[in-house]
Order: structure tokens, then sequence, then C-alpha cells
């Protein structure tokens, strides 16, 4: 299997250097290079070239983008990936062609057109919010919202182009209840259920 793994971490020094994530990164990388797979890894931050990215797109059997979140999102930075790659992967047709309505066919299915059926896309991310404020009817931010609901702007992208969505994972409450060695485990535990 052809293993694509994207850090989005966008560094700030003395307060989010990406120590965390980068680990988790580490970690996928491991994780599947001793199962025998192959992994290319792109870190946003330290530049990508659009045209490139598609490449690695159409060579993976599965995406993962290793996040923190930022104000309930990936760091901008992230965005402007998506902008440039899936753009370039529009206009080469590579990705998708079209958005699966056409005039032969109009009332398809908007959102079917994309070309990376097989494929599949998972997240990890890393949170200062407590998993305790996920799946709550009563909380005061999300109102019953879990984490799905809030990356839907990030998973639409793939599912729109054909992959699959696999469960994210997270690492909950870091600057206050961060124990690395359980996230580690629990991640390895992750991928071994969803990616392989």
């Amino acid at each position: 299997m052809n293993i694509l793994l994207i850090n989005t971490h966008l560094n700030y020094p003395d307060w989010s250097e990406g120590k965390l994530n980068l680990t988790l990164t580490e970690l996928a990388k491991a994780f599947f290079v001793e199962g025998g797979h192959d992994v290319v890894q792109t870190f946003v931050e330290r530049g990508y070239t659009p045209e490139e990215e598609v490449e690695k797109h159409l060579a993976a059997d599965l995406v993962i983008l290793q996040t923190p979140v930022n104000w309930f999102s990936a760091p901008w930075i992230y965005k402007k990936y998506v902008d440039e790659v899936f753009n370039a992967g529009l206009a080469n047709k590579a990705l998708l062609e079209g958005d699966g309505r056409t005039r032969e066919e109009p009332g398809a299915q908007y959102g079917t057109g994309g070309k990376m059926q097989g494929r599949k896309f998972m997240i990890s991310a890393t949170w200062n919010a407590p998993s305790a404020a996920f799946d709550d009817p009563d909380g005061f931010l999300l109102g019953g919202k879990d984490t799905e609901d809030l990356f839907l702007h990030i998973t639409s992208n793939y599912k729109f182009t054909g992959y699959e969505i696999l469960p994210n994972y997270g690492v909950f409450d870091i600057y206050r209840t961060l124990d690395v060695p359980r996230s580690l485990e629990a991640y390895k535990s992750h991928l071994q259920k969803y990616c392989l």
C-alpha cells in the first residue's frame, strides 16, 4: 500500500512548535514502513509544488492529514494547500472531472465526479479541547457536535474527489492532561483498526 502523510503544522515560536504533530507523523511513517508499505511525506510549511502533490495523491492508497486544530480548523496553510492542489487536480482532470452532473444526466448526485474511488482519507488531529467537549447535547460550545462534524469542510474535499473517509483520530486536552505514551499507543491501535 502507498501512503501519503501530510503534516500541516504551522510553527508559532515559543508557543506551538509542532513537536507532537511531528511525533504522530513519524509514528505513522514507522508504523506503515514496518508493515512493508511505501510512505511519502509532505510538510506543508516547508513548501510544495501543487502538481507534485497531485501526483502524490494519485499514487497513494491512503492519505493521512496530521494537523493541529487552530480555531476549530486546520491552520490556514492547509486551506491554501487544498486550494492549490485540488485546483491543479481539477485543471488536469486527474482528481476529478466536474461535480458528477452532466448535460446528459443533470439529476446526477452533486459531488460524484471524483476519480479517486478505492482510496482512503483520514485526519489525525491535536486539540486543546478536551474530548468531553464533543458529543454532548448539553455542551455549551458545540451543542452535541462531534469531531467529524467539525472536520466536514476538510473531509468533503476528499469525498468530493471520490475518497472513502475513515474515522479521525484525536489527541485532546494537550495543554493540560497530555499523556504522550498513551496517545501514541492509542494512535497505533487506531491505524491498525482503520487503515490496514
